[in-house]
C-alpha cells in the first residue's frame, strides 16, 4: 500500500493531499472551534467583504477591526457600500498561511450596519474609529479611490459595523511521512 493510500486509509480527516517535489504531502483538515475563530478574527486586520446585488457576488479586500461578535469597518461611498445598503446580508473570510505548515481559514456572515455620525450610532462610530486606527494601515483600501471617481459628497468616510451572525472556521495540517 502506498504511503497516500495508508494514511487515507488510517485518518479520515486526511481530505487534501498535494504533490510537491519529494512525494505526497497529506493536509489533514479541521473544522476550528468558535474560539479558535475568534482568535484568529482578533489576529487579523485583513480580509475579504463578500456581498451580493440582484444575484451577482461581489469581493473586496478590506482592512477591519474585530471585537465583541463584531466587525468594524470604513469605506468611501461606492459600489461595495451600495450594494450592501440593498442587501445587507455580509460576509467577511479570512486567512493565515502558515508558510508549507498548513493554513486557517474563517467565514463570519452577518448582517452590515451603517454608523453615520449622528445619533445614535455616533458613539459606535468613534468606538469603529478607535479600534481601526490601532493599525498603521486601516485607512489604505478604503480611502483609496480613482480621482477621477471623486466627487464632494463621496469624500467623506462611511464607517460600518458587520454584527456576525454565523462564525465558522477550518483548519489545515501537513500529516508526517512515516
Amino acid at each position: 500500500m502506498t504511503f497516500l493510500a495508508s494514511m487515507l486509509a488510517t485518518n479520515l480527516g486526511a481530505e487534501r493531499y498535494f504533490r510537491s517535489q519529494g512525494g505526497v504531502c497529506v493536509f489533514e483538515i479541521h473544522e476550528m472551534s468558535n474560539k479558535q475563530c475568534v482568535e484568529l478574527l482578533q489576529r487579523a486586520h485583513f480580509g475579504r467583504l463578500g456581498c451580493c446585488r440582484e444575484a451577482s457576488p461581489y469581493i473586496v479586500p478590506i482592512y477591519f477591526a474585530y471585537e465583541a461578535n463584531t466587525i468594524y469597518s470604513f469605506s468611501l461611498a461606492g459600489r461595495k457600500i451600495e450594494w450592501m445598503r440593498d442587501n445587507p446580508n455580509v460576509c467577511l473570510e479570512v486567512e493565515e498561511q502558515g508558510g508549507g505548515k498548513g493554513w486557517n481559514c474563517v467565514i463570519a456572515t452577518g448582517k452590515f450596519q451603517e454608523l453615520p455620525d449622528i445619533e445614535p450610532w455616533r458613539a459606535q462610530r468613534m468606538h469603529a474609529w478607535s479600534l481601526l486606527q490601532k493599525h498603521n494601515d486601516w485607512w489604505e483600501i478604503g480611502a483609496l479611490k480613482p480621482e477621477a471617481m471623486r466627487s464632494e459628497a463621496d469624500t467623506s468616510p462611511i464607517y460600518y459595523a458587520i454584527n456576525i451572525q454565523t462564525l465558522t472556521g477550518r483548519s489545515a495540517r501537513p500529516l508526517e511521512q512515516q
